[in-house]
């Protein structure tokens, strides 16, 4: 009997039952370890009470971050909230006399009482409908807030987007807090808003709130916004114009009467609306108002008590360099700062500053002539007044004065090469070497102004006349390292690649700005010791206390008071009858040292890249520098000019120094002493003491060149090995 063969099933078929055995063998499997596992874990759960400790861990995060939180908010200084939202921030002088204050988020502060009833209405009607009712925050919100926030982490959003914050809570914000949306900054403003409610009553955190709300156009404050936008006091505001500004709250940019009058229109009728639904205004007085049109005029004056611009920059600056304030809270905060500040020193360098008479004339494009001046007090080093630049100020931009680093020229030659010398065993009247000759490998040349040498020059007439020859000569002699620690030893920042020759003429990698040069000077004015530069003497918070103060760092040994005055006497000559003839004011004894540096572009040896003067009687130093920002071929100082930073300096130091106390030096000019000397000892017993003290003078001066020249041999030798 025949049998038919059977046909075998398709592959695909079999594939799938196996597959279908496979995972009903699986579940089986998995099934059985899932239910051991399980056991296992109700065991180890049981025996181990986890619910319990998780609720335990869960508590702990939460009272920690409690117990944070409230710590952040008692000391978050609640108390003095109103007090810094009412005033400025106030800047007195040294005579603690009222120099002006400082505004940034904060506008004229009303009363409510002062304030139209309908304001109130229209802000609350927009922003916080529950305030009355409310205790800082409000649950609804903080559970949409919530929802935010998880949506956001599922989303990989690290930020919050929106979040239901009170009136309260947006105080806060604007007051402690940044604007940055983040769940931290969100608890801390919740903890902080309800201490705020322990602290003052509902109408006073309205107010507040009123006082401190942004209404674009840097106006801060409802006041001002009223001025602004309608010509009106805030007592005056219709519900119209009450609903126009609290409408702006959401956006000042968007909805702005100004720049975007159609979106700010529909805005405001959107807030009527709501002040129809919160029961303010009726329902036909808000149609009434819907067609009024948006009419804004500007009777808004902006506050100018910034009056001292470049000295309060440097005030704000210190504030957070020094003491660890920030600009916001500097500015915000209603702080006293008490400074160094002398208002008649700085009010006449300001009006020197504003002559453009006292400049060159700008170059044939337009750029004009920079320059920037520093007053210092060398017995302390309080800086009395300070100018960073010409033309239109930038609030806490760029100063000259003290942010700058141009090569100091020959206004370093005194620090780097004389009181060394001086401190060494020369002498002011030494007799220098002044001839034309190279040093070194490279050959450098060093030449005088003139390209003219004598042979040989007394020290004071080298320093006045400023004779870089003998400056050279002279710094080669006594070496590199003794005026490259000098320099360091007076606050001026060297560098290693500095060590050269080059260094006599104010050869620097970075150079120094105007207060390092007047912070040096004020060493020879203070008899050797030097001063710590500084503006503010003392910082009170709204209430009075003191939250910072400089309690004087002690002045610092430099060099020693007889080397200080032999310099004194040295400079004098500068402007006696030296490079500073020009700049001498009439009636007055000045020390000091002008400087230039050669303009460095390609083919032009006959201009200069800066100019410096720093002169200084005991009583004050003023260093002032000018130049042009960027030089090049079509940006340079004539070397000779009308308007040169001689006339500028004259007219500046004549102005500054009938506000100082006139005291007197106690040296006289160099070159006088050293024609009285030659007088007195032209015949016998001075004859001798004059040919006796060059004895001394040039045995010294041996001795040194014989040290010199053996730390170099010995130099040498090290170099062997």
């Amino acid at each position: 009997m025949n049998r038919e063969p059977q046909s075998n099933p398709d592959l695909k078929e079999r594939i799938l039952q196996w597959l279908k055995k496979a995972w009903s063998s699986f579940r089986v499997w998995f099934k059985h370890y899932w239910q051991l596992f399980i056991a296992m874990l109700k065991k180890f759960w049981h025996r181990y009470q986890l619910t319990r400790w998780i609720i335990v861990i869960f508590l702990g995060i939460f009272l920690i971050a409690s117990i944070h939180l409230t710590f952040v908010a008692k000391t978050a200084d609640v108390k003095n909230l109103k007090n810094r939202l009412q005033r400025p921030t106030m800047i007195y002088d040294r005579s603690n006399q009222s120099a002006g204050s400082l505004y940034a988020q904060k506008g004229t502060y009303v009363e409510l009482k002062n304030i139209s009833t309908n304001v109130p209405a229209a802000v609350l009607s927009t922003e916080d409908r529950n305030f009355y009712h409310e205790h800082g925050f409000s649950v609804k919100g903080l559970g949409r807030a919530g929802f935010l926030l998880v949506k956001n982490k599922l989303l990989h959003r690290d930020y919050i987007s929106g979040g239901g914050s009170t009136l309260t809570q947006q105080l806060v914000k604007n007051a402690f807090l940044t604007q940055q949306q983040t769940f931290s900054r969100k608890a801390r403003e919740i903890f902080i808003a309800v201490e705020v409610e322990n602290q003052y009553s509902k109408n006073e955190i309205l107010t507040m709130y009123l006082n401190n709300a942004y209404f674009g156009h840097g106006v801060w404050g409802v006041q001002d916004a009223a001025k602004r936008y309608f010509n009106e006091n805030a007592s005056q505001l219709t519900v119209p114009q009450a609903a126009t500004l609290a409408g702006m709250l959401t956006s000042p940019g968007i909805y702005d009467p100004i720049e975007h009058p159609s979106a700010t229109k529909q805005r405001r009728n959107m807030v009527l609306q709501l002040m129809v639904e919160n029961h303010k205004i009726s329902q036909s007085a808000a149609d009434q108002y819907k067609q009024t049109p948006l009419n804004v005029t500007n009777g808004y004056v902006p506050n100018d008590s910034y009056k001292y611009p470049y000295f309060f920059d440097a005030v704000i600056a210190e504030a957070e360099s020094r003491y660890h304030i920030s600009e916001k809270d500097i500015m915000n905060n209603g702080y006293r700062i008490y400074t160094t500040l002398d208002q008649n020193q700085q009010r006449s360098m300001q009006q020197t500053y504003d002559d453009d008479d006292n400049f060159p004339q700008n170059s044939a494009d337009g750029t004009m002539v920079q320059s920037a001046s520093i007053a210092m007090n060398p017995k302390n080093g309080g800086v009395t007044a300070v100018v960073g630049g010409r033309g239109k100020h930038v609030f806490c931009g760029f100063n000259r004065s003290t942010q700058m680093r141009r090569q100091p020229g020959s206004t370093i030659k005194p620090i780097v090469v004389y009181t060394p010398a001086l401190e060494h065993g020369y002498f002011y009247d030494s007799t220098l070497q002044d001839k034309k000759q190279s040093y070194g490998t490279n050959n450098y040349t060093p030449k005088n102004y003139d390209d003219t040498y004598s042979g040989t020059v007394p020290m004071y007439k080298a320093l006045y006349e400023s004779l870089n020859a003998p400056a050279v000569w002279l710094l080669n002699k006594i070496g590199v390292n003794r005026g490259y620690d000098m320099a360091e030893k007076f606050g001026l920042p060297v560098e290693k690649g500095d060590k050269n020759l080059a260094l006599a003429l104010g050869g620097m990698t970075k150079g120094v700005s105007p207060q390092q040069m007047a912070r040096a000077y004020a060493v020879f004015a203070n008899d050797g010791l030097m001063p710590s530069p500084h503006y503010i003497t003392k910082i009170e918070d709204a209430s009075g206390k003191v939250i910072a103060k400089n309690d004087g760092t002690k002045n610092k040994r430099i060099i020693s008071g007889k080397t200080a005055k032999e310099m004194t006497s040295m400079l004098i000559g500068v402007f006696d009858h030296g490079t500073g003839e020009t700049a001498k004011p009439s009636g007055y004894t000045l020390a000091g040292k002008t400087g230039t540096t050669n303009s460095g572009v390609k083919g032009d040896d006959s201009n200069d890249r800066d100019k410096w003067i720093v002169g200084y009687t005991p009583d004050v130093v003023v260093a002032t520098w000018e130049g042009y920002d960027d030089t090049n071929q079509s940006h340079t100082l004539n070397d000779i000019s009308e308007r040169s930073i001689n006339y500028l300096y004259k007219n500046e130091m004549s102005a500054i120094l009938p506000n100082t106390a006139g005291t007197k030096f106690t040296v006289e000019d160099a070159q006088t002493r050293a024609n009285d000397q030659t007088k007195g000892s032209s015949k016998g017993w001075g004859s001798f003491l004059k040919d006796g003290d060059n004895f001394v003078n040039n045995f010294n001066q041996s001795i040194n060149n014989f040290g010199n020249k053996a730390s170099q041999w010995w130099s040498n030798v090290r170099s062997l090995f």
